[in-house]
């Protein structure tokens, strides 16, 4: 697990595990953060967000998540999304955006003129009897090979892109950069871009609009 303080600080780790528990971890927290001020918190969750709360537990952590009162634990206010749209609100520069997330599954978010969209695609069925999950995350890309793998990036992308209506794709996720070329349209996305997001939660007002595109930005410009 990773966290920074302030837009600008170092980022930090410490090992996580299927043993992690939101206990363990906010404990965590706070011991590394004890000489490190801050007012309030964003925390990027691996799983389903529902209007600001955790809605089903984690694949690859400990138990207890759903209903956990993180404010309580860290002694401050907590704002919470899905990591992929944490991640994508950071990437964001205007217009529809769709995000994809290539790491361990695949995490998929739209940001429509400003309007955050979390969703569960990567779950839906794509061909086979296999998800599009299972054709982009790591079980895939190791079951697949590289070279079908990234075949496969190129043809989802481009599906969805032209499905979607969206005006740019986001490429994130730590196996974007085995990617030799981007498929058209698409822009490599950087995992740094996640703590961008988390301060972008704070930034703006609460609602569904998480982000107003800025003026320069128009529609079919990327």
């Amino acid at each position: 697990m990773k966290f920074r303080v302030a837009g600008r600080g170092a980022i930090r780790a410490f090992a996580s595990g299927p043993t992690m528990t939101p206990a363990r971890m906010s404990a965590q927290l706070r011991h590394l953060t004890r000489q490190l001020p801050f007012d309030a918190v964003a925390i990027g969750y691996p799983g389903v967000v529902f209007r600001g709360r955790i809605a089903a537990e984690p694949h690859n952590l400990g138990r207890g998540w759903v209903g956990f009162d993180f404010a309580r634990a860290l002694g401050r206010p907590v704002r919470i999304a899905n990591d992929a749209a944490m991640q994508a609100l950071g990437s964001y520069s205007g217009g529809r955006m769709l995000f994809l997330g290539l790491g361990t599954g695949l995490g998929v978010t739209l940001i429509l003129d400003g309007v955050v969209e979390p969703t569960e695609l990567g779950h839906i069925p794509y061909k086979h009897g296999l998800t599009y999950e299972d054709y982009l995350g790591e079980r895939g890309r190791k079951r697949r090979g590289n070279k079908k793998w990234r075949k496969g990036v190129t043809e989802i992308v481009g599906q969805l892109k032209a499905a979607l209506e969206v005006d740019y794709v986001v490429l994130g996720g730590g196996n974007a950069a085995r990617l030799r070329h981007l498929p058209r349209g698409a822009r490599r996305g950087d995992n740094r871009n996640a703590f961008v997001g988390g301060l972008r939660l704070w930034q703006q007002q609460r609602g569904v609009r998480l982000l107003t595109p800025p003026p320069a930005a128009r529609r079919g410009a990327h």
